[in-house]
């Protein structure tokens, strides 16, 4: 499965956001905008839900908060990099989230949906990679990094 199929620059953000709750905002407005998701209200309530269940802080400066919801026919990929990174996210090691990656997926996707979570947590997981992730100033750098492997 390859990432490029699901990313799309017009759901990348450079967020201004301070906290979690306002980065979620955002790219959940950028969603409402940009996106073929017929519910952004149910959206916005199952992805804090979500949050309040459990943080989607993976640690080493990734979240990948992720859901699936009726009214979406492909899976949906929202991506944010937070350059000074946001503390209270709650990731499980403590540290500051700088890069969030949203999956939203149909109620019925559950295979592309769990694909997709994988490919992307595998791709995180090289250093490097993370590391030229949270140094991206622009949409176009975090695109080719997320899209040439």
């Amino acid at each position: 499965m390859e990432l490029a199929e699901f990313i799309n620059k017009d759901l990348i953000k450079i967020l201004k956001a301070e906290t979690k709750r306002e980065a979620l905002k955002e790219l959940i407005e950028l969603i409402r905008d940009k996106a073929e998701v017929e519910n952004i209200e149910e959206l916005r309530r199952l992805i804090f839900h979500r949050e309040e269940l459990m943080s989607t802080g993976i640690g080493l400066g990734i979240a990948i908060p992720h859901i699936r919801v009726e009214g979406v026919n492909r899976p949906v990929l929202v991506i944010g990099l937070s350059p000074e990174g946001i503390p209270d996210y709650e990731s499980i090691d403590n540290q500051p989230v700088r890069v969030i990656i949203m999956i939203i997926a149909g109620a019925e996707q559950h295979k592309e949906y769990i694909k997709l979570l994988a490919r992307i947590v595998s791709l995180l997981k090289d250093d490097e990679l993370r590391q030229n992730l949270f140094k991206c100033s622009n949409i176009d750098g975090i695109y080719n990094i997320l899209t040439k492997r």
